[in-house]
């Protein structure tokens, strides 16, 4: 039997079919082996590629598609490759059996499905490489909060907003490399419902990695916190959580942007340089959950918070049962900011927005989040913003990865780092106020040498934060 014989004996249909699963396999059914050669091996350099880059986790791999670089080459290897598998299809189908075995309608029909399929692929792939693409020109901002400073030292009025946004803008300062260096990021969540008259911090965070000790630690700062000393002179009188707002209205006099504001200053409290800050506006986070779905929860204990505002309208007052819950983005959003429940306090309420943030982030990688992938990086790009570089994020994510839960310290700053005025002489407004010193001890013994606070034993006593200046800066808290 010839060659010819032997390729006119094959199914047309079964080659196409191979080919589509793997281009060169419909060649290699035909006999054509150099063919199948030229058409596979691309393909496989590639797979292996990409395997090599999965050993660091699956993760990493789908953190790097926020580079742009790595996103702008995904898009195209998916239509390249997509144009690769056509050909290899077509020319499978055509180098085997008789004209009248490809005449066939039904063979014609899977033929037509096979492509169908490749273009369809290949297309939603370009189309959510362009969605993540779209979404990191939109998180990452750019730009970065200048270096915390030191007691006494004046900051550089140079170091103003960059460009990037009133809220959201930064001015430079060195990139500490995630493999030596401790990292410390600022998390927040803004709340700026159209039925507020200011933005509000809802949520501060920061948190530090030592990735030579592989420790981590995590502090919460109570929205509430007033009185402090300002990095650039001065006190704030208003709550912490008003500070970008009144950085915006100019009513604080301060040399940066509000969000680098709130970052330097937070450094500045509590003794450690914050290299980078994560905004989360909440109203956006709502949507982001209900994109996929709502997410599961377990409430450890009864939530009825009476006073709780739904900022739409709608009668005050949460209840919640202890128990699972599946929670749509409404009734989450409400899960994580409700605070005044019978013993409820900050740290309950960071214990449910971690619950609440992992949730969502599980959904987003089950088939339902990820069938709204385009539509999740969009909410996602109107809920985050970032001044970590695009291009660091995998380093991040890998970073985070590495740290044993067992190593990581979890703080909220209050009793015994803090104390409630009397109400008498606040106006009748609930604040708390930091006792610095217990502060100062906290940030040498969390960050070490790192600590601003720390001096050398032969120098004597650990730096303390300057007492308040005579000049008030701010609101009265309300």
């Amino acid at each position: 039997m010839t060659n010819r014989e032997r390729a006119d004996s094959r199914s047309p249909a079964m080659a196409a079919f191979l080919s589509f699963c793997w281009p060169g396999l419909g060649q290699l059914y035909g006999g054509r082996r150099r063919v199948a050669a030229l058409l596979a091996l691309p393909v496989m350099a590639l797979a292996a590629f990409f395997l090599i880059q999965a050993l660091n986790g699956v993760a990493v791999l789908g953190s790097r598609m926020f580079v742009p670089a790595f996103a702008i080459s995904i898009l195209a290897l998916a239509i390249l490759v997509g144009f690769w598998r056509i050909v290899a299809i077509i020319d499978a189908f055509r180098a085997v059996g008789t004209s009248a075995d490809r005449r066939r309608p039904a063979v014609r029909v899977l033929l037509a499905a096979l492509l169908l399929l490749v273009v369809g692929t290949h297309g939603l792939l370009a189309y959510d490489s362009w969605a993540f693409l779209d979404a990191s020109s939109r998180i990452f901002v750019g730009g970065q909060p200048a270096p915390t400073l030191a007691p006494g030292q004046t900051a550089n009025p140079a170091a103003t907003d960059n460009g990037a946004g009133a809220n959201y803008g930064g001015g430079s300062a060195i990139i500490p490399p995630t493999t030596s260096s401790r990292v410390t990021i600022l998390l927040t969540g803004i709340d700026a419902y159209r039925t507020r008259t200011e933005a509000l911090n809802d949520t501060l965070l920061v948190v530090s990695f030592d990735p030579v000790k592989k420790t981590a630690a995590i502090l919460s700062v109570p929205r509430d916190t007033s009185e402090f000393p300002l990095y650039f002179g001065g006190v704030y009188h208003g709550k912490i959580n008003s500070l970008m707002t009144w950085v915006y209205l100019k009513f604080v006099a301060s040399p940066d942007n509000p969000i680098n504001t709130l970052t330097k200053e937070l450094g500045f409290l509590l003794g450690i340089p914050i290299n980078y800050y994560a905004a989360v506006d909440m109203a956006n986070f709502r949507t982001m959950i209900d994109l996929v779905g709502g997410v599961d929860v377990n409430n450890p204990k009864w939530i009825n918070d009476p006073l709780y505002d739904w900022l739409d309208g709608s009668p005050p007052g949460l209840q919640l049962s202890p128990g699972p819950h599946h929670l749509d983005g409404r009734l989450a959003l409400a899960y994580v900011r409700s605070r005044f429940g019978l013993g409820d306090n900050d740290y309950t309420r960071a214990a449910r927005q971690q619950e609440v943030i992992v949730a969502l982030a599980k959904k987003m990688a089950s088939p339902a989040g990820i069938a709204q992938l385009p539509a999740l990086l969009n909410a996602a790009a109107g809920a985050i913003k970032t001044n970590i570089p695009s291009d660091r994020v995998p380093d991040m994510v890998q970073l985070a990865g590495d740290f044993d839960p067992a190593n990581i310290t979890q703080i909220v700053l209050g009793p015994p780092y803090n104390y409630h005025p009397d109400s008498s002489t606040t106006g009748g407004v609930w604040t708390s106020r930091l006792y610095m010193d217990k502060i100062a001890a906290l940030s040498v013994k969390l960050f070490g040498t790192d600590s601003r606070y720390y001096t050398h034993p032969a120098a004597g006593a650990p730096v303390d934060t300057p007492p308040p200046s005579a000049s008030p800066v701010g609101p009265t808290p309300r």
